[in-house]
């Protein structure tokens, strides 16, 4: 079943055309990279699915059009999106606060938001860190927690902008590891031509406004 689809999806930024009539299509657990050179627009066309950015066309979420602030709050409910920079997203004081942070203003009962921060600290290797202050975290360690962060939500997508950034051997194994296994939807934007190989997955390239089916 559709997840997220877009129709003649276009965005100026500073008098540019970034993004030009983007059909794009998403199932229900399916996993797609988004490649293309730098300043291409990959991270526009991310910020525009989320609802971020001004755009013409149409967005929809599971059938139904994204029409306003209203819909885009339901589809961010749903659709956990990691920023390139952590330092973006992160801002709670502790790690463990901000794992917890997404399923309590989800209104999930003290018990279900504890079991979700409890797997997420034991999925991505980060339990020794529970009580560790974001600002002494390494760049790989913020990468990994806004991962973990996302997926507390329990959300039915995942889009994730240069997840490997800062990752060190084992931890790039890991999130390997992570994006096989894992049964929700993904997009990623990536250059890492190691991940890319990594992972047999659907690949669209993005170049002059235009995105395009590679493989």
């Amino acid at each position: 079943m559709e997840l997220i689809r877009t129709e003649n999806l276009s965005v100026k930024r500073g008098g540019r055309e970034v993004l030009k009539n983007v059909n794009f299509f998403l199932q229900e657990r399916e996993k797609v990279f988004i490649i293309g050179p730098n300043g291409s627009g990959k991270t526009t066309f991310a910020e525009t699915l989320m609802g971020f950015v001004e755009f013409e066309g149409g967005i929809f979420f599971k059938g139904k059009r994204m029409e306003g602030e209203e819909d885009f709050y339901s589809l961010r409910t749903k659709v956990g999106y990691v920023f390139q920079n952590p330092d973006d997203q992160l801002f709670s004081p502790t790690v463990e606060e901000e794992l917890a942070f997404a399923p309590m203003n989800l209104g999930y009962s003290r018990g279900k938001v504890k079991t979700l921060v409890e797997s997420a600290l034991e999925k991505f290797g980060i339990r020794h860190l529970r009580d560790t202050p974001i600002y002494k975290l390494s760049g790989g360690q913020k990468r990994l927690v806004s991962i973990a962060a996302v997926m507390t939500m329990n959300p039915e997508g995942l889009i994730l902008d240069e997840p490997t950034n800062g990752l060190d051997e084992e931890n790039f194994l890991m999130l390997v590891d992570f994006l096989r296994s894992v049964e929700k939807a993904v997009i990623v934007i990536t250059h890492d031509k190691n991940l890319i190989d990594a992972l047999d997955w659907k690949k669209y390239y993005l170049k002059d406004g235009y995105l395009t089916f590679v493989k």
